[in-house]
């Protein structure tokens, strides 16, 4: 009694196409899919940010200086 048969869910898949029609049903699966895959993407991109450490040596002369170039400001 407390496990449906296969009967009682093609009865229920029946009742809700009828109810939502299955362009909508199509819809809200494809949806679905694109928020998945958003997230996916989202999750690796994270993933792949460069660290701190990966910055090249030349850039960081020591841990208390940073090292920049100055463009010199040109007035006509």
């Amino acid at each position: 009694m407390g496990s449906f048969s296969v009967w009682h869910w093609l009865i229920v898949l029946v009742i809700v196409m009828l109810v939502f029609g299955t362009k909508k049903i199509g819809n809200m699966g494809s949806d679905l899919g694109k928020a998945v895959k958003g997230f996916k993407d989202g999750v690796k991109s994270e993933e792949e940010k460069p660290s701190a450490s990966a910055v090249p040596p030349q850039q960081v002369v020591d841990k208390g200086t940073i090292d920049v170039e100055a463009k010199e400001k040109s007035r006509n």
